[in-house]
């Protein structure tokens, strides 16, 4: 019986292994970067758009290698003209992007896996459980493909990228940190890390790494609730990563980088938007360095229980937190006509 030939994935290939590759084909060293330029720097869809590459080297990429693109599959566009995209990735998995457009800013909201195992009780992601981490070139077609939206309904690219959407990005720590440096290389899309955001829900011994690699991004942490018991029943991460352990890890992350964090915390009917929980986050705001608190207005899930808090409720939360001296801003929700929930596209 004849042996299964599986192609690599060429993106999956670092620098130094593209650039082995090459010399063991017999080419000359200069088709590494030309490949590393039509990879990352263009972001092409197929070994086939290589041009300016002799046939000859091409067929040879071909013979070794395989290109997965992730293709849209489904489209929904908002009232307020934030869209939501569903991408197809090779296995057949679906994942989701946002491109949010305001005023000022055209900003991609990004997935790093396809489902979560975290079971946040809120989270329509946490509802298909975890499938697989995304590869690098999967959490960067996002970005690409969102970026070609932008400019083709707006005139203009992205000027921001959040990690916020599918699955925890510090469990998919290589991958993601992989592809956020060939977003913001100069020799990738060149897009400054003061610009990208990574949300996390709170994982204390990978934030300190982020602090060790001394990492560029911005770090938001989804905190949503400010006392243990409260973010235990809402997080269940909480039971492994305490509020306790988060304060010391994010001291650390900040000690290392010097970048605030941003704490994101959705505004949930009558189980975290008391007075005296927005006294207690107005405690926890002064232990660490906070650069400012979002709140968010939450989009409501079916199966989960939970409601948004009202405008009075989120107006009195806020006030009493800006008297404690917090910076606080309210993120409105976007899309309300269409699947705007985290997981709701990709679990249809």
């Amino acid at each position: 019986m004849p042996a299964i030939s599986i192609k690599q994935d060429l993106r999956a290939l670092q620098d130094d292994q593209l650039a082995e590759w090459v010399s063991r084909s017999g080419e000359p060293k200069y088709r590494a970067q030309q490949l590393h330029e039509w990879l990352w720097k263009k972001g092409i869809s197929s070994l086939d758009e290589m041009l300016n590459l002799p046939k000859g080297f091409r067929e040879k990429l071909a013979d070794e290698f395989t290109m997965t693109r992730s293709e849209v599959d489904l489209i929904q566009e908002s009232k307020d003209g934030t869209i939501k995209f569903r991408f197809g990735l090779h296995n057949g998995e679906r994942i989701e992007g946002v491109l949010i457009p305001t005023s000022e800013r055209r900003t991609a909201c990004i997935s790093s896996q396809v489902g979560c195992a975290l079971g946040c009780r809120f989270c329509a992601t946490g509802l298909m459980g975890a499938r697989r981490n995304l590869t690098v070139g999967e959490v960067f077609d996002q970005v690409v493909i969102i970026n070609q939206e932008s400019i083709k309904r707006h005139g203009k690219p992205l000027t921001n990228i959040v990690l916020m959407g599918m699955g925890e990005p510090l469990l998919n720590y290589r991958n993601v940190l992989a592809a956020i440096s060939r977003i913001t290389s100069p020799n990738g899309l060149g897009f400054s890390p003061r610009r990208v955001t990574l949300s996390t829900v709170g994982i204390a011994k990978m934030i300190r790494k982020l602090g060790d690699d001394r990492v560029r991004f911005n770090l938001a942490l989804s905190l949503h609730a400010p006392t243990e018991e409260k973010r235990s029943a809402l997080m269940p991460i909480n039971e492994h990563h305490s509020i306790e352990e988060l304060v010391d890890a994010l001291n650390h992350f900040y000690s290392k980088t010097r970048n605030k964090i941003t704490f994101e915390y959705v505004m949930l009917s009558g189980m975290n938007d008391s007075e005296e929980d927005a006294k207690a986050l107005a405690k926890l705001y002064k232990r660490v360095p906070v650069k400012v608190i979002n709140l968010i207005e939450y989009n409501p899930v079916d199966g989960t229980g939970f409601r948004k808090s009202s405008e009075a409720t989120v107006s009195k939360f806020m006030k009493i937190l800006v008297e404690r001296g917090a910076d606080v801003t309210l993120r409105r929700s976007r899309g309300r006509d269409i699947d705007a929930a985290c997981g709701q596209l990709a679990n249809k």
